[in-house]
Formats: structure tokens, sequence, C-alpha cells
């Protein structure tokens, strides 16, 4: 199979994003309405407002920042203004976005208060988005993307064609040189024997069944057939080298793709067989479907519409050569069902409650 090429951004580390946005992005829940200010104020930046940030601890406040600077991180996002309630997390957060080399600043509320924090910010936001404007796209390889997959409202025509057409791209995606995703543990257990042998080696092995043990089952078929994963990640942590790997993730949409997202995952494939509506602020989500009931009646969520495998009229192959096609779409631009309609779910996960 020829390389398929895209047009993307190639970030100052050497990563390749589809989109280019200027986020304004809160350390904690009480600086949502600053960012939200900001964004208003600077046409062509996006505020991303989230409900945790303050008196969390121990692996839930690790959890917090890595999914904050790992959203700043992405290689969707071109630069980033950070609002805090302290100094201190708000630096933690600038510092840990900075170490990929893009343009990052921090302003905190406390001792100034909203209204000469916003304007203080808005001036930076401004200078910000003027220069993201002038980036241009060059040729990248399609492999250079790092993609995540997880399903939803699935039913049998999951199993039997969207979800195996998505397991046909990991294999081509995987076997170009690609790295891919995949989750939803608790949607795996009673599976792990199939999950299991597709691990590359009997240390990955073990270490997926320690992060599976007590879930429930589910659908496997988006893995491919050929592709074995070479590693487990906890939530929100950047694979360290191409190929397939498992995310320790929630089977919660949004809450999965947030923290593929974190992750440094640029697009998400989502399988639906009686239709999702999920979306994220800077991943866009390509979704299909087998069953042509949803084409029929949520067709406006669709990106690919796959129902012609189960009426024998296309082959997995040729639903995959389709997916990877619109894959290149999306990252050359096209914006996705979920980006037209307007959907950002943004959902951190939470470990425990807080002090």
């Amino acid at each position: 199979m020829a390389t398929r090429k895209i047009l993307g951004y190639r970030r100052e580390n050497g990563a390749v994003g589809v989109r280019n946005h200027v986020v304004i992005l809160p350390v904690d829940d009480i600086s949502n309405a600053a960012c939200e200010a900001v964004a208003n104020n600077i046409k062509g930046t996006m505020a991303i407002p989230h409900a945790y940030g303050r008196l969390q601890f121990g692996e839930d406040l690790e959890l917090h920042f890595r999914t904050i600077i790992g959203t700043g991180a992405n290689a969707n996002v071109a630069a980033v203004i950070v609002i805090g309630i302290e100094a201190g997390w708000t630096k933690k957060i600038v510092d840990g976005i900075a170490k990929t080399g893009k343009p990052v600043f921090g302003f905190s509320i406390e001792g100034k208060g909203d209204i000469r924090t916003i304007a203080d910010a808005s001036y930076k936001a401004k200078e910000y988005v003027q220069w993201a404007s002038e980036l241009q796209r060059t040729e990248c390889d399609l492999s250079e993307l790092y993609i995540s997959v997880k399903c939803g409202e699935s039913d049998t025509t999951t199993g039997l064609s969207s979800c195996p057409t998505v397991g046909n791209v990991i294999d081509k995606h995987c076997a170009d040189g690609g790295t891919a995703s995949f989750g939803e543990t608790s949607e795996l257990t009673g599976a792990e024997h199939i999950v299991a042998a597709k691990a590359a080696n009997e240390e990955v092995r073990k270490e997926f069944f320690a992060m599976c043990e007590e879930k429930a089952l589910g659908n496997v078929e988006k893995l491919g057939k050929k592709t074995k994963f070479i590693g487990c990640l906890p939530p929100a942590v950047a694979p360290t080298k191409a190929g397939l790997w498992f995310m320790d993730t929630s089977s919660a949409a949004a809450e999965a793709v947030t923290l593929w997202a974190a992750s440094g995952a640029v697009i998400h494939l989502f399988p639906t067989g009686q239709g999702n509506v999920i979306g994220n602020p800077i991943e866009p989500v390509i979704k299909l479907t087998g069953n042509p009931k949803t084409m029929s009646t949520m067709s406006e969520h669709i990106d690919v519409d796959v129902s012609k495998v189960l009426q024998g009229e296309m082959t997995i192959d040729e639903a995959g050569d389709a997916l990877l096609d619109m894959i290149v779409r999306t990252a050359n631009g096209r914006y996705t069902a979920a980006e037209a309609l307007g959907h950002r779910e943004y959902s951190m996960t939470k470990l425990y409650r807080s002090a």
C-alpha cells in the first residue's frame, strides 16, 4: 500500500497535528469564568472549562495535572493560555506544556482579580491567535498521526461492520509505522484471553491482565486481526514509540476521548451502532456506522457509512479504505460531523472525592 500523505501542522517537538487551536485552559473549576471571558474577547481562541482542580491529592491530583498538561501539549494545539486561581499550580501546568516548545503563558487570579487577569490574558491570547493564524500546513505521512479508537451505543451491526472496519484501519496504520491506542478497560473483561493473545510479549500480557482485573465483556473487533499491542499505558500517558497501545480508560465516551487527547492522540475513530453524538474540543472524532437505521435517523452525526458491509456490497477491507480516506480528509481540514455540530465534550476522569 502506498504511503498516504496529509497536510498537517508540524509542531516544535516534531509531532504532527491536524488542527491549529489556541486554547484558554483553566487550571481549576473557579477559573472557568475568566477563561471563557478571554475566549469571548478574542475570536479564534477556545476555552475548555471543566469541573475539577481544587483540593485534589495523590494519584487523583497527578491524573488531573497529566490531563490538563496533555491537553495543552497535544499537537492539535498551536498555543495555550493557562489561567488558575493560584500561581504555583498555574506554573506547574505552564512548565509542563512548555516542554513541547510551543508558546504558552500563565496567569493567576489571586492578588489581581478577574477583570485585570482577563484583560492581561486577552492581550496575550490576541498575540497568540494572530501568530497561529499564519502557520501553514505542510505535507506529512499519515503514519505520523497518533489515532485513538473507542466504540459507543453499540449493537449487532457494530461487531459485524463498523468495529471490524476500525480494526482493518488499525492493522494498516500500524503496519505502516503509525501509532494507535485502544482502551475501555471495563469493556474487555470476559474477553481478556482474546485481547491478551494480541500482546506483543509476555511482559505486556502480564501488564494488561493487571490493569483489566475485575472488568466486563466488550467488543474487541476494532483491535484488528494482525496487530499486536506493544505496551500498556496509565490514563493520559503518551505512547513512547510507534505501534498499538492499550490505555486504561473509562468506557464513558467523553472521559475516554479526553484522556486520549491528553495522551497526544490527534484523531479518534468512533464506531457506533445505534448512534452517538460525542465530540471533543481538540481531537476530531470520526464516527462510522454499519446500521442503516442509524444512517436514516441520525445521518448528521455520521462521517462514514459502512452499512453496505452487512448488505454484502462492501468488504471490510473496502470499508477500511473508505475510513482511511476520511481520516486523510479530516487531517487535511475537513470538519467532522461532531465539529460541525459543535460537540466539544471534555470530561475529566476523577479517581476519588476531593478533600
